[in-house]
This record gives structure tokens, sequence and C-alpha cells, in this order.
């Protein structure tokens, strides 16, 4: 993976801090009500020990009575302290991870791609898994703040009792505290390697479901699903270790904190027995030893919590903390709609050079295909301008000097394999709900018998990834979103290729007459589109080698009648 900007050594803890920062109300109202519960828990051995001396002194039923209205007091605010003390963080703690998956989504939506070597399914782990561990932060400093104080009152009343006592639960505590902190930072190095290894396998299995259809053409997909399984094992063993770790704290923490507990029940008993402390704080120790175990598991957990959500924000910085492949520029295309591909150097091209002035429908017949995929991965600035040598141009101006949303408003690249989403057949035309030209669209790419086919129109649902769609109904669809986003310039790359000859020739007359006037480029080998188009840009061995209209070439060129003729 991609190292985070030397400049920030520390960007993890960049992000903990500022979740931090920005919570600090709701952190200081948790932490005071917090304390109150764990102050109310700690207040009710010390008052029974109160009631028993008390009580075995005086003898009086208004004694008996005034104590038990003492702890009515206590119960009450040890249970509203925590119903809303609780509230108040876990609100906080909710609000803060939607702000980090909003934050990661954004960084992973951004049309200038980020350097960094995750795929979506990994950005997918972060957003959501990660956001949530690092927003832990926001209610394990107040637990951590609540459980000292409980901790310490503990430590205060058995010290009143007898000094011994009190060293005793405080130097206990210390220990404990140092071993669990060694013991945390394999905690957070085993949970960052599980986090990397769930991430890798959730990648994989996105990539797998996007390309389980062509799997199944070429029975790939048993390969995959192997290819898959060795990646999701090796995160169940990392998972294995982790938890294998996890059980390795718990159990060393509930082990100390028994070990402490029992040593200050026995140590009050030894001073009991000779005499040093009476009965009422015999059982006030008796009672602390018991409820202390609840705070200091609570404390003892706070450093693996602190390691956890450390890991996930230093995932986190991977992406937000990444820079651009690419620095855009400020400038806007101007009107219009010309297209200029200067001396471009890419891939499988060469040196290829061709102007396509506004207005004009022009088709590229690509004889190799890594050729159409290198030239429409320019054009939609996949690619980086310092990646390939040579200038495109938009209406004049360099397309380095542009800003890539301003490039994409200007000219929409349609890939054949155009991403459906889950919603209806209307939000797929028009994810944006902002065009006017839907009807124009539907009719153009002939989805109107789709349309047509279900009585809600194009309300019908649309399932994740068109599941419910055939091939062709899926291709039409994503020409109709295309064709609805009526832009200067539109480039489409083989949008025909998944329908049948009949409705190809009238899609191909469909997009002639409906882009009128407005520049067209269509990377085909399709007979009907070349023969729609102006004119016909032949690409071989990554150069232009033939330029005329498609009957022309048929009648004078026997390798591009070769290639396109059907």
């Amino acid at each position: 993976m991609t190292t985070p900007d030397p400049k920030r050594p520390h960007p993890g803890s960049d992000i903990l801090r500022t979740a931090l920062r920005r919570n600090v109300g709701a952190m200081v109202w948790g932490t005071v009500l917090m304390g109150l519960y764990q102050a109310g828990e700690t207040a009710f051995p010390i008052a029974l020990g109160l009631i028993v001396e008390h009580t075995m002194q005086d003898r009086s039923l208004g004694s008996l009575g005034l104590s038990i209205a003492a702890l009515a007091v206590i119960i009450t605010t040890v249970s509203l302290s925590w119903r809303f003390g609780m509230r108040t963080l876990q609100k906080a703690n909710t609000t803060e991870a939607h702000r980090w998956r909003v934050r990661v989504a954004a960084r992973g939506l951004q049309p200038v791609a980020m350097d960094v070597d995750l795929k979506s399914g990994e950005v997918l782990t972060i957003a959501t898994e990660d956001a949530d561990q690092t927003a832990d932060i926001i209610e394990v400093v107040p637990l951590l703040i609540s459980s000292l104080v409980a901790v310490v009152i503990a430590a205060v009343a058995l010290g009143l009792a007898d000094i011994r006592l009190g060293l005793l639960v405080m130097v206990g505590t210390v220990a404990i505290l140092s071993i669990l902190s060694v013991m945390s930072k394999r905690i957070g190095a085993s949970t960052r390697e599980q986090q990397a290894r769930v991430a890798r396998a959730g990648a994989k299995v996105a990539d797998l479901i996007i390309g389980l259809r062509p799997l199944h053409g070429f029975g790939g997909n048993h390969a995959a699903f192997r290819s898959y399984r060795t990646v999701s094992t090796e995160a169940k063993h990392q998972a294995i270790t982790v938890a294998r770790v996890n059980g390795v704290y718990a159990g060393t923490a509930l082990a100390l904190n028994a070990v402490l507990a029992a040593a200050v029940t026995l140590t009050a008993g030894w001073l009991a027995f000779d005499g040093q402390i009476n009965i009422g704080e015999l059982v006030m120790a008796v009672g602390l030893a018991q409820f202390i175990m609840e705070p200091l598991k609570l404390f003892s957990d706070m450093p693996k919590y602190v390691m956890m959500a450390r890991a996930s924000a230093e995932r986190m910085a991977l992406v937000l903390t990444a820079p651009p492949v690419t620095t855009p520029g400020p400038e806007r295309p101007a009107a219009g709609g010309d297209l200029e591909i200067d001396g471009v150097r890419y891939g499988s091209l060469r040196e290829l050079k061709f102007h396509v002035p506004a207005g004009e429908f022009v088709a590229v017949a690509a004889y190799q295909p890594r050729a159409a995929a290198d030239l429409a991965s320019i054009l939609a600035v996949n690619v980086p301008p310092g990646a390939y040598e040579g200038v495109v141009r938009v209406s004049g101006q360099e397309i380095a000097d542009l800003s890539v949303e301003a490039v994409r408003e200007h000219m929409l690249v349609n890939p054949y394999d155009g991403e459906i989403f889950a919603g209806t057949l209307r939000t797929n035309i028009d994810p944006s709900g902002t065009s006017r030209t839907i009807p124009e669209a539907v009719e153009a790419s002939m989805l109107t018998d789709v349309v047509a086919l279900h009585r809600e129109g194009l309300d019908y649902t649309v399932r994740d990834r068109g599941a419910n769609l055939s091939g062709g109904q899926r291709q039409r669809l994503s020409l109709a979103r295309a064709l609805a986003a009526d832009t200067d310039v539109l480039v489409l790359r083989d949008p025909t290729t998944a329908v049948d000859a009949v409705t190809e020739q009238l899609i191909a007359r469909n997009i002639a007459k409906l882009r009128r006037g407005r520049t067209t480029i269509v990377i085909t080998s399709s007979p009907a589109l070349l023969d729609a188009a102006d004119r016909v840009l032949v690409v071989d061995d990554g150069v232009i080698t033939a330029e005329d209209t498609h009957r022309n070439l048929l009648a004078t060129d026997e390798a591009y009648c070769a290639a396109v003729a059907r």
C-alpha cells in the first residue's frame, strides 16, 4: 500500500485528534454523567458499610430509614446517569462515524483518482468498519476517565479506612495497566493486519460479482472461486489470531483484576481480624473489592480499544491523505465541441492524431481492441495528461489546463460496460433528476420496449447491477443515460454489441438524428454505426491509416472491409 505523505508522519493520530476535538462538548457531558454513574456505583458499598456501622451503634428506625433513602438516591443517580451518559456518547459516536464514512466515500468518488493502492472493496471496508472503529474513541475516552474516577474514589475510601488498603488499590491498578498496555500493542498490530486482509477479501468478492457473467461464459468461475477462497482463508486465519490475542488479553485482565480484588478482600479481613478496622469498614472494603472489578475491567480494556481505533484511523489515512494522481487545471472548456488528438502516444497508441470539428458525427474503427480501450481511457481523463505524450484539446484548450469536473460536464465518455445501479429506470437514465431529454433518449436508445413492458414504466424497479435486465437491456439503458446527459461532446464505445442487427440499425439512425449539430464520436466496429457517421477514422497499429465515409472505405479498402463487414 502507498505510504502516507512523509510531511505528515502521524495521519492516524491527526484523525483521532480531529474526532476528539469536534466532540469535546458531548464528551465532557458524557464524562460528567458517566463519572456520576461510577461515583454512584462506588458509593453503594461505601454506604452499605456506613449503614452497618451506624445501625449497629444507634439501632434506631430513623437511622435505618435515612440509610434506605440514601440508597434510593444512589440507585436513582446510577440509573439516570448511565442512561443519559451512554445516550450522549453513543449519539456522538454514531454522528462521528457518519462524518468519516462520508469523507472516505467522497474521496473515493472524486473525479481525480488518489495515488493509493486500494481497490473499491477495500475502500468500502475502510468507509464502514474502520470509520466505526475510529469513532469509538469518542466513547473510549469518557469511559476511561469515569473508570479512573471510580478507582480513585475506591482507593480514597479504602485509604480512609486504612492507608494500606488504598495503596494496594493504587499500586495494583498501575501494575495491571502497565502489563496490559504492553499486550495492547500486539492487538493493534494484529488488528491492522486483519482489517487489511478483510478489505482485500471484500475487494476480491466485489471484483468477482462484477465479472460473474463473463467468468461463467468462459468457465473461469471455479478458478475465481478458488482465488477468493485463498484470500478469505487468509482473512479467517488472521481473524482467529486476533481473537486468540484478544482472548489472552481479556483473560489476563480478568485474572489480574480478580487477584487485586482478592488481595483487597484478604487484607481487609486480616485488618478486621486484627482489630485495626471495624465491621462497617470491613463490609465497605469487601463490597468495594467486588465492585472495583467492573471499572478495572473497563479501565483495562481501554488500551485495546485505543489501539484498535488508531489502527482504523491509520487505514482511513491511506485514503484521506493520499495525494491525487494528477493536479488538474482550473479552466473550463469554451462553448462549442471540437476535439483534437495531437500526437498522442500511450499504450498501443503511436502518434495518434485527428481532429473532430464541432457538430460532426465521427466513428473510430480501431482494428485492435487495446487501442480502442486506450483512446477511451484518455478521453475519459482516466489517464492523467502527464502519463502520455502528446496533447488532447477540447474546444481548443489543452485538457491538462482544464478541471476534470468541467471536462466531464462538457464531454461524456460512455463505456461499453456502463454500470447499472439499484433504483428505477428513470433514476438510472437521469441520476441527477435534471435532464429534459429523457423521452428522446429512451426512444433513441430503443429502450421503449422495456418501458412499455412494465406497468410502472420508467418507475420500474431495477436491481443492483441490472440483475433483472438482459444484457441488451442493460446496454440500451446505459446508452439512454449517456444520451439524456446531452453534453456538448459525447463519446460512445461499442454501444450496441449486445443488441440484434435490426435494433442496432435503428439505434444508429436515432443517435445520428438526436445528436445532429452536437459533436459525437463512436468507437466501434458496428457497420450500422459506421454507416451513420459523417466519416470514419481507421486506427491500425496505433495510428490513423485511413479516413473516409463507411461506404467509400468498403469499396476501396480490403482490410477495412474484412475487419467490419458482417
